[in-house]
């Protein structure tokens, strides 16, 4: 093999490291993102889909809300603190990081 040919194959072997590399962060990010609606999506039986209920609804929107003040409200459930009807019994099966996540997925969406 001649000088040429091998930059050559040292440049095509670099180019398909990164695309691997790229792939492979890109499933990760998919992963994540998928882990994370999936965890939020338990909320939409009764808030909605994407956090968004029907106007003139007595269950809160969640879209847009402070991911702050929904962990705390979260937490409240969870203790008994807050009343409820069913969101003690829901939250009380919820970690703090699914709180979070949960949270932050709903913060994130637009009103």
């Amino acid at each position: 093999m001649n000088t040429r040919s091998i930059q050559t194959l040292a440049r095509c072997m670099a180019w398909a490291w990164a695309c691997g590399f790229a792939a492979n962060a890109h499933a990760q990010l998919t992963a994540d993102t998928l882990h994370t609606r999936a965890t939020a999506a338990m909320c939409a039986n009764c808030h909605g889909t994407e956090g968004r209920t029907v106007e003139g609804s007595s269950i809160p929107s969640l879209a847009g809300m402070p991911k702050d003040y929904m962990v705390l409200q979260m937490k409240a459930f969870k203790e008994g603190t807050r009343p409820a009807t069913v969101m003690h019994q829901l939250s009380k099966g919820l970690t703090d990081a699914q709180i979070n996540t949960i949270a932050s997925y709903y913060a994130a969406i637009p009103r």
